[in-house]
């Protein structure tokens, strides 16, 4: 296989600028650019010299991994220059002149990691998630997912469909013999039975693993000009929305990511809600009624000053109410009685900010509880344990019909199952997933 080079450390100029090689000319090319190359797994220093004209290009620390013991299982190289551009750019075309080496696409170190069983898929996907990781909360789950937390679970799950299967096997083929039990259904159907209820219950916290790789989704809802721009700017530290005394400013989802005490959330500030007339607004509008449908939790902005209605948005999702701008209610309104979640504050001034900031805190916490056992954390990993319940069901349900087709279910469970870690043909899926990382990874 070709020999693939890459820079892993990242951009340039940096003080260190790391190069990984991976393949069987990984350790040959080795030898040729530095004088008797190190002891496996030994780092040492060297000059890198140009075999073709002899000229030292750099002094580097240089390590190397004979395979399979090794990150891709193949034989590898890293060596560790000096940052400059000049020194990457001599390096990448000393590398690039050696025959059947090439730079690396992104994510082939760790597909060929994955094609000589280093890692199963599910480590692939967390390891791509541990790059993007932006929160300690997704660090968490990055990691678990990547030092192989699931292994065990789904190794069971397989091994109990196998069983199944064995079992049924067995009672056809060699039903006199005394070692097979005379009902299959007195030994496997309960094990099947437990085994979807199982299942269910790892595919229902699915939604929790989605969300910490996603972040808590937040949209800001109100009338025009209540304060959701302001508040929006004031979560971010920053002027991210434009804020004006004219009403009618947003018209677009503006989304800010935040890392809340190690949280991931994803804050939506939206157009304020009112019957509009211009169609650029309507549509805002309707984008912002889409989002609230969908949301995690609503933040309803009230401004205290007007005499409105609270809007209306059908939503499932818990919802905190900002009574905004109380530095400008008069005395003979009174808003001390609020019900529990709902705030009185002026965003402006901050009053009242840090009651309503503990309490959002609180709400985020609740819906984060439990995400550090959730073994299911993509979409695609999702689909594939709903299908495979969809077929266990089926071969617990069609007790009736013939036990050879019953058999074949909880074969077409066993083969979702494998989607999961990639044990079965996953080509298709490959390419995308393994899209998601940097080159040089």
């Amino acid at each position: 296989m070709t020999t693939i080079f890459a820079l892993s450390s990242g951009a340039v100029p940096a003080g260190v600028a790391v190069f990984r090689l991976s393949g069987s000319k990984a350790l040959e090319i080795a030898g040729q650019i530095v004088e008797s190359p190190p002891k496996p797994r030994m780092a040492s220093l060297r000059y890198l010299k140009d075999p073709r004209n002899g000229d030292v290009i750099d002094q580097v620390l240089i390590l190397t991994f004979p395979g399979p013991s090794s990150f891709t299982g193949e034989d590898c190289v890293e060596l560790h220059c000096h940052g400059g551009r000049a020194v990457v750019s001599a390096v990448i075309e000393l590398l690039s002149s050696f025959e059947d080496c090439r730079l690396a696409e992104a994510g082939e170190f760790s597909r060929r990691a994955f094609e000589n069983g280093k890692m199963d898929l599910m480590e692939v996907e967390g390891l791509a998630d541990l790059i993007h990781a932006e929160t300690d909360q997704q660090r968490r789950q990055a990691i678990r997912q990547a030092s192989g937390h699931h292994r065990e679970q789904l190794g069971s799950w397989r091994d109990t469909l196998l069983y199944g299967r064995s079992m049924i096997e067995a009672e056809l083929d060699f039903a006199d013999e005394e070692d097979v039990p005379g009902s299959v259904s007195d030994v496997i159907w309960p094990k099947i039975s437990a085994l979807k209820s199982e299942m269910e219950q790892h595919l229902s916290q699915a939604r929790s693993g989605e969300r910490v790789r996603e972040g808590l989704q937040v949209v800001l809802v109100g009338h025009p000009n209540a304060g959701k721009s302001s508040l929006l700017n004031w979560f971010a530290k920053r002027d991210v929305a434009i804020v004006t005394e004219e009403a009618g400013t947003t018209r677009d989802l503006l989304e800010v990511h935040l890392d809340i005490e190690g949280y991931p959330v994803v804050l939506v500030d939206t157009a304020g809600l009112r019957d509009a007339e211009n169609l650029v607004e309507k549509e805002g509008i309707r984008r912002a009624l889409d989002r609230s449908r969908v949301a995690d939790l609503l933040i309803e902005i009230v401004d205290s000053s007007q005499t409105v209605d609270r809007v209306v948005v059908e939503s499932e999702a818990d919802r905190l109410v900002l009574f905004n701008k109380e530095d400008r209610v008069g005395s003979e309104r009174n808003l001390s009685n609020l019900k529990e979640g709902s705030f009185s504050v002026s965003i402006k001034h901050e009053t009242g900010m840090q009651d309503f900031y503990d309490s959002f805190v609180k709400h985020i916490e609740k819906s984060f509880m439990g995400a550090e056992n959730v073994l299911i954390t993509q979409k695609r990993q999702a689909d594939a344990l709903a299908l495979c319940v969809d077929y266990v069901e089926k071969a617990l349900i069609y007790s009736d019909l013939p036990i050879e087709i019953r058999s074949e279910f909880l074969r077409m469970a066993g083969e979702e199952l494998g989607k999961i870690t990639g044990q079965i043909d996953v080509e298709e899926m490959l390419g995308v997933i393994f899209s998601q990382f940097c080159v040089g990874k």
